[in-house]
């Protein structure tokens, strides 16, 4: 048994979002603001503390709509199934083997179920809509009589229906649950979760399905390592808790829960025990022969009297006491003897905080598997001695587990983690008990040691019109290319190796080669300010491979901008090996009415779609921008005729064909400013030699074919004024365009950019 997906609706930016779950691990990924924390949020909502919810719960736009039911009801008019609709609701959607029907026997949609899909709709309702209404015009009308001749000038409350329910919402709602038709479950369509309709004659279950049949843990983002005394949640309904103690809390919390021996005592605790009453006895000889003196000048005062009993010392000694003070688990730091005698230890706090995270997070999982598999103590009831049955599924939601964690952690931990929850004799094999891990991060790190088939993206949705909020919708990305095609094969590759932060990027920048991914974001640091507070994502592709990511960037919807070069070819016949002619393409300076063709496959096969010199010499520039075919921004800058001048003092066309002839036209006053590399010794040389534009352009495209065009990109970092160097014409237009569109898509972030590296 498995959760197969959630569909959460009406939940903070969860307007209707599906997420399908993996079969083992799940790992969320997206920008800032995308609706991570709002899915796991849900999760621990409706799963793990369902009378939790606060009207901050649910969606934004929705709160217009409730009051517009409140103002109805100040009419008198009835609106009894309205705020149900309005309300949070998830459904779960299981994957049950026929083998394992007697533990969701309770909750078959027919009695010809066969194995495979069970749903169940989690639903907060009202539970008395007429007391709600009751009460609500009761107290409107009391704020209204109260403000007298100040009605204007004071603002009672409730203002409105939601202002109500933001101080007293969960007096009012229940979580309910219904049984659904798996025959009627909808795909989403671009992402929008599709739920099937309740009927208003749907009979909800009696209890909770999910009890005995789920149980879920968390390890919560904020872990409160340095705060000795945060108190763990109490265990729900459901059997979960939440973590967010020190170690040493943590081991005392394990030993009651799995080791005490006082708990109905086994043979093994037999010694334990006789080794702790021994020590309380003598404990108490040495203590009462210490106050005895103490105790008879008491008696001498007539206390505590001649009828009264004498007093009497009796310790109880707990072995988890030893654990309550802030040096109960240490650290070995240093062996100076080198015998293991005389090692010398620090206090857990002394720890790095990214150690102590690590070493919590582990301590959290292990326990919470033992406690699920009923280790030790656990594994009987302490009231009745009977064994408590073990939930066939077990649910572990982790938060953002790579703080204060280097990358290299991050990796590892993720790798681990999964099966560190499954290391229990009946577990290893086994598929009696199901494990499922899921977890919300910001690092690429993690991503990136992390299957593509476990990735869900979390994508951010502008809101549809005035009256509605941004939502969010998620891409399984084990879905986004298929298996054994060749280009996609490469762009997992690609991606595994290199960019996995363009998961949680505010947009992305494609460039063709070394020296646009050295000088791009220097122009953007240093020409373009608004775009250095967002968190751009910048892949260094050739032009033959960039086209490849195109089904991905449809995906991810994040404004794109994609650095081209012309690559302009001309057409020549050559003679064969067997004595025909053959035609071939070949690179060679741009130049208008000369039947020329672009080499570079994104300008063929992304946008603008052409394949013709002239054609995309002439293309507009509002035609540069596309949107893509689920509403995202995407720009194409490229190499077009420039006007320079020349040693004369004139001006002429120049049609640059790189990224590096186009830079050296438009900053040859600066060059004289560079050192460095015989690459860039040479194209200074050319400058001063005083040839003109044309014959430069021809010099440079002979140079450029063989030259260190890196070298020549790092020598321009070097200029003593930064914005010296103005980034070529294309690019200038391509990057004002993405500092608009992320502008508009994206919520400000205050940080640096972020780059691939």
């Amino acid at each position: 048994m498995r959760v197969k997906a959630v569909e959460i609706l009406n939940f903070r930016r969860l307007k209707a979002t599906h997420v399908d779950f993996d079969k083992e691990t799940t790992i969320f990924v997206g920008a800032n603001n995308s609706g991570k924390t709002s899915a796991m949020a849900a999760m621990r909502c409706f799963l793990v503390a369902p009378t939790q919810l606060s009207l901050r719960d649910i969606t934004i736009a929705n709160w217009p709509k409730v009051d517009a039911v409140g103002i109805a009801w100040e009419a008198d008019k009835n609106e009894p199934h309205i705020l149900r609709d309005l309300l949070p609701s998830m459904d779960v959607w299981l994957d049950t083997p026929l083998s394992e029907i007697h533990h969701v026997a309770h909750m078959l949609p027919t009695l010809d179920w066969n194995g495979g899909l069970l749903g169940i709709r989690l639903q907060y309702q009202i539970r008395d809509v007429g007391k709600l209404k009751a009460d609500y015009i009761m107290a409107k009308a009391a704020v209204t009589s109260t403000r007298g001749e100040h009605l204007e000038q004071v603002r009672g409350w409730p203002a409105s229906l939601s202002e109500f329910l933001e101080r007293r919402l969960r007096s009012y709602v229940e979580l309910a649950s219904f049984v659904l038709d798996p025959k009627l479950k909808a795909p989403p369509v671009h992402g929008v979760a599709k739920p099937q309709p309740l009927g208003e004659d749907a009979i909800a279950l009696e209890r909770n399905p999910f009890i005995g049949l789920i149980r879920v843990d968390e390890v919560a983002a904020q872990r409160d390592f340095a705060d000795a005394s945060g108190n763990p949640s109490e265990p729900s309904e459901f059997g979960s808790r939440r973590f967010k103690r020190r170690l040493s809390e943590q081991l005392r919390a394990y030993y009651d829960r799995h080791l005490d021996p006082e708990k109905i005592p086994s043979e093994e605790d037999l010694e334990a025990l006789v080794a702790i009453q021994t020590a309380e006895r003598n404990f108490d000889r040495r203590l009462e022969a210490g106050f005895s003196d103490a105790f008879r000048e008491l008696e001498s005062l007539g206390y505590p009297g001649m009828t009264n009993p004498k007093l009497k010392i009796s310790t109880q000694l707990r072995p988890t006491d030893g654990l309550r003070h802030g040096s109960a688990v240490q650290y070995a730091v240093v062996d100076p003897t080198g015998d293991g005698k005389a090692v010398l230890t620090l206090p857990e706090d002394y720890s790095g905080l990214g150690y102590q995270n690590l070493i919590a997070m582990v301590f959290m999982l292990m326990s919470y598997r033992d406690e699920w598999m009923r280790v030790g103590k656990a594994s009987v009831s302490a009231d009745t001695e009977v064994s408590v049955a073990i939930p066939p599924l077990h649910l572990v939601l982790v938060e953002e587990p790579e703080a204060h964690l280097h990358a290299q952690v991050q990796q590892v931990f993720i790798k681990k983690a999964y099966q560190l929850l499954r290391q229990h004799a009946d577990l290893d094999k086994g598929e009696r008990y199901s494990t499922q891990l899921v977890v919300s991060t910001h690092s690429s790190h993690i991503a990136h040691e992390a299957d593509f088939a476990n990735l869900r993206y979390f994508r951010r949705r502008p809101a549809t019109g005035r009256a509605e909020s941004q939502t969010t919708t998620v891409a399984n990305l084990s879905h986004v290319f298929g298996e054994g095609d060749e280009t996609h094969r490469f762009v997992r590759r690609y991606l595994k190796a290199t960019h996995c932060d363009l998961f949680f990027a505010d947009g992305i920048i494609f460039v063709e080669g070394q020296a646009e991914r050295i000088l791009v974001p220097h122009f953007i640091r240093h020409h373009f300010d608004g775009l250095s507070r967002r968190y751009i994502s910048i892949l260094e592709l050739g032009g033959s491979h960039a086209h490849s990511f195109k089904e991905l960037v449809d995906v991810l919807g994040l404004p794109t901008l994609l650095i081209a070069d012309l690559d302009a070819t001309s057409k020549e016949t050559v003679k064969t090996a067997a004595g025909g002619e053959a035609v071939r393409w070949k690179q060679a300076k741009p130049a208008r009415g000369a039947n020329q063709r672009t080499g570079n496959q994104v300008l063929k096969e992304w946008h603008p779609a052409k394949d013709q010199i002239d054609d995309l010499l002439s293309l507009e520039a509002a035609s540069h921008a596309s949107s893509g075919i689920d509403g995202y921004e995407f720009y194409v800058a490229y190499q077009k005729p420039l006007q320079v001048l020349g040693a004369d003092g004139g001006t002429s066309e120049v049609i640059p064909r790189t990224f590096e002839d186009a830079l050296i036209f438009e900053n040859k006053e600066v060059l004289g400013d560079i050192a460095g590399s015989s690459t860039t010794k040479k194209v200074q040389n050319l400058v001063a030699s005083g040839v003109s534009n044309d014959e430069l352009a021809q010099e440079l495209f002979e140079l450029l074919k063989t030259a260190g065009k890196a070298e020549f990109a790092i020598d321009c970092l070097m200029l003593e004024d930064p914005k010296a160097l103005r980034p070529p014409q294309y690019i200038r237009d391509g990057l004002s365009w993405f500092e608009r569109a992320v502008s508009e898509d994206a919520p400000l972030n205050l940080g640096a950019t972020v780059v691939a590296s």
